[in-house]
């Protein structure tokens, strides 16, 4: 097998101009380069003598231009470097991260225009990222990208886990299927969103998980997308390969870039062990540095709040149901009915503030609290709030006095209901506003069609919004947690104030019909590659219908499962979503969500099969305590996990919350045991976990021992 892949490689070389290649620090990958004979770029890339992409062509076309930038280049020069690299994240799954790759730098020269650019590889041990560079020079200023033509050549048929590819949502399950069989699905998996924009029966989105026959796990994104549109993929399914898709703006255009720029990094994470895919930092590492210098103020937190009880409709967002419309500025909220729904009211707000400090939480969010509710959305219209102006019924100065005296940080929600030139209006006021009342957090929603109409979410003009939000909070101090905004791609290292994300289908469709058991089996080998989710955890009560009577929703996920998550699903911001009365029923399971760290030195993948299980466990940032979480899918399941990253020569105390035997996600989802038994180094733990269920250990120091 080796001689005959040596051979191909030997062949390809030679079937190329210029063919040249680069390993991998550990010599499991092969970057391959070269130019077919018209001069068109491409790439091929093999590991432990596996090819995992065909040769690929890479290359742009450009939009009333005289000639492209994909074919009659020379290659005018090649760098290589190797670097390696320790650093410390503000927050992470670990307390420092290697960054360790070779790089080939291959400057082009196109024959006809004089044209540079440079086509720049970074190889990893896991995997491969490499983007298009354009420098400054005379013939290349500015131009439009009509299309990205950079190509994904797949080896075969894999088994894919994908959600459709759509300009404005990532809010889908994701299905499970052949690649040969995305078309055939494609209408099946687009299940309706507030604001959606499909784009090709074969379209899907980054991250992209993949599994081969012979079993590698492959998965295709990018890394740092910044002044740039969001990569999808489109597949030719006669030839399997993809090829880049970018997000247009109104005018239909993917691109408009001013030399000297930089695109994205295209990345490709490879191992033939699914849990190399979950623990893979190359996405933070195609990232630069922190920007923000001194950060004390970013903290990591746990959080309540009014959030859930407004999603499965027992609580309003608006103060009143008395008008068709309101104004702002116009409309006199003291003169008008009070719908006697709204959550965020002053006294009730105090409840869950009462709730957060008896039980150790360092924040509430409350949503609803300013005015404009009543009509914010499908209507296009562009000034719908202003982030400072309060409801009758919502004190913004007893909340922060109360808040204040019970050590409980307040959280801020700016809905800027997809007006994003208005959210810009009053930014610097809204910010204002936030420090000047206590509040040192932001959750920012993005719900409905973009305005100006016709733009898109995940386009290069709103994009540069969602990072110029996050350059003006940190320059307010203030952390932020945006929900539909683009999907993370590792920015959170150079601005570590990028403290959650929700661009994913998140626990609020567990209210609106629910999701598939093994939805949360799969987001950590895909969303989670580029950066924390606000994924909402904790919720107890899965019959919907007891808390709200005009919703008949159910919680596709085992009470355990729910605990499970706060180790599986990372996140430095992590909400108990459920009402206090839910968690008051259930105080013993609801203690694990009161114990588990938030922020942590170390990081372990014990098990993990994309759709199927995963099992992490984590040490707790400066403590000598552990927290394992392991979720199941739709199959129940049994594992066996070994404890030895547990220091040697010390017993511990495993408080452990499983399944009971007769749980079931659908029918029995409150079934759960919780047992307590001394552990060591040594110890292995067997335990079975139902059909969408799981477990959750808590792991403490037996001190004296």
């Amino acid at each position: 097998m080796k001689r005959l892949l040596a051979l191909s490689l030997l062949m390809l070389c030679c079937a190329f101009t210029q063919a040249q290649t680069l390993l991998s620090p550990d010599k499991n990958f092969t970057l391959s380069f070269g130019l077919q004979p018209d001069g068109t770029p491409f790439y091929s890339l093999v590991y432990k003598n596996k090819q995992v992409i065909k040769p690929s062509k890479l290359g742009l076309e450009l939009k009333n231009d005289k000639k492209s930038l994909l074919n009659d280049f020379i290659i005018a020069g090649t760098k290589t470097s190797t670097f390696d690299d320790t650093w410390k994240p503000v927050w992470g799954e670990v307390k420092s991260i290697r960054n360790h790759y070779n790089e080939m730098a291959v400057t082009l020269s196109q024959k006809e225009t004089n044209r540079n650019i440079i086509i720049r590889f970074r190889l990893f041990n896991d995997g491969l990222g490499f983007r298009y560079e354009f420098p400054q020079q005379d013939n290349l200023v500015y131009f439009v990208i009509k299309e990205e033509r950079t190509q994904f050549a797949m080896t075969g048929d894999h088994t894919a886990f994908w959600i459709p590819g759509d300009y404005d949502t990532q809010e889908y399950d994701y299905t499970t299927s052949k690649l040969s069989e995305i078309r055939g699905l494609q209408e099946k998996a687009r299940t309706a969103n507030l604001s959606q924009t499909s784009f090709s029966p074969t379209g899907v989105q980054t991250s992209l998980m993949l599994k081969t026959n012979d079993g590698l796990y492959i998965n295709l994104h990018e890394a740092a997308l910044v002044n740039y549109s969001c990569m999808h993929l489109n597949l030719d399914d006669k030839q399997m390969i993809f090829e880049s898709w970018l997000t247009p703006d109104a005018k239909g255009d993917k691109g408009n870039i001013q030399a000297p720029s930089v695109s994205p990094w295209r990345t490709i994470i490879v191992s033939d062990d699914a849990r190399d895919i979950l623990a893979s930092k190359m996405t933070y590492n195609l990232n630069e540095p922190s920007k923000i210098t001194e950060t004390s103020w970013i903290k990591p937190m746990k959080y309540v709040g009014v959030w859930w009880e407004m999603i499965t409709g027992r609580s309003s967002w608006s103060y009143t149901n008395a008008v068709p419309a309101v104004q702002l500025g116009v409309t006199d909220y003291t003169k008008l009915k009070p719908n006697g729904t709204h959550a965020a009211n002053t006294a009730h707000v105090k409840e869950y503030i009462d709730f957060a400090a008896k039980h150790g939480f360092g924040g509430v969010l409350v949503e609803g609290w300013n005015q404009g509710w009543e009509d914010w959305f499908g209507h296009a219209k562009d000034h719908v709030f202003d982030f400072i102006t309060p409801y009758p019924d919502f004190d913004v100065k007893e909340i922060a006095r109360y808040a204040k005296q019970k050590g409980v940080k307040m959280i801020m929600h700016h809905e800027t209901s997809g007006s994003i030139r208005n959210y810009e209006r009053y930014m610097d006021t809204a910010y204002k506003f936030m420090k000047a009342n206590g509040y040192d957090a932001v959750k920012s929603g993005y719900v409905g069609d973009i305005l100006p109409a016709g733009e898109n979410h995940y386009n290069q003009w709103a994009n540069n919004h969602y990072l110029y939000a996050v350059k003006k909070a940190a320059s307010y101090k203030i952390m932020v947690n945006a929900h539909e905004a683009v999907r993370p791609t590792g920015l959170a290292r150079t601005y570590p104030n990028m403290i959650g994300n929700e661009s994913a289908r998140g626990t609020e469709y567990q209210a609106f019909g629910g999701s598939k058991p093994n939805h949360v089996t799969l987001l950590p080998f895909t969303r989670l590659l580029g950066g924390p989710m606000d994924y909402t955890p904790g919720i107890f009560e899965m019959d919907i219908s007891k808390i709200s009577k005009n919703n008949n929703s159910h919680v596709n996920s085992t009470l355990a499962n729910q605990l499970a998550l706060y180790v599986t699903m990372y996140s430095p911001l992590q909400m108990a979503a459920d009402l206090p009365e839910n968690y008051n029923r259930f105080l013993d399971a609801f203690q694990f969500i009161k114990d588990v760290a938030i922020d942590w030195d170390d990081s372990k993948y014990l098990e993990a099969e994309p759709g199927s299980y995963i099992t992490v466990a984590r040490k707790e940032k400066g403590k000598n305590k552990w927290f394992v979480g392991n979720v199941n899918g739709e199959q129940s399941r049994t594992s066996t996990i070994a404890l030895d990253f547990l220091e040697a020569g010390k017993s511990y105390t495993a408080t452990i919350y499983a399944d009971a035997k007769d749980a079931h996600y659908k029918t029995n989802p409150q079934a759960y045991t919780i047992t307590k038994q001394v552990v060591n180094k040594s110890t292995k733990l067997e335990l079975t976990s139902a059909p969408g269920g799981g477990y959750a250990i808590s792991i403490i120091e037996v001190k004296g021992k």
